[in-house]
């Protein structure tokens, strides 16, 4: 089992940023890509960014390309995601995810067998 505890969500103005950081424990020897999704009140859960076991194999959503990073610390077992401009639209409960079946950034959900509890990102306008 793995365990992903996210933090560093909140409520930020327009244009602004904020630092997710998704900690991974447990059988964390197994985990492989992980990512970010979101999900909006009401709406669907959505991808936002993925890594691969190397850090140097990431991929993020159209709607986030050049505002939002991605890094991963293998040996301290994190991931987190540096979001800058921040906008309303951005507003949702993000999700950290893990997959154990593949090392590469991917953007299917189906592929992450892992997800931590939630953070919420509230951007006002």
């Amino acid at each position: 089992q793995v365990q992903l505890v996210e933090s560093g969500g909140g409520l930020v103005q327009a244009g602004g940023s904020l630092r997710l950081s998704c900690a991974a424990s447990g059988r964390t020897v197994s985990v492989y890509a992980m990512g970010w999704f979101r999900q909006a009140l009401g709406k669907e859960r959505e991808f936002v960014a993925a890594i691969g076991w190397s850090a140097d194999n990431t991929m993020t959503s159209h709607s986030v390309k050049g505002r939002f990073t991605l890094s991963r610390d293998n040996a301290k077992n994190t991931v987190s995601l540096q979001m800058n401009n921040l906008r309303p639209e951005d507003t949702a409960v993000y999700y950290c995810a893990a997959s154990t079946m593949t090392d590469v950034a991917i953007s299917a959900m189906g592929i992450y067998n892992y997800w931590g509890q939630g953070t919420q990102v509230t951007v006002s306008s």
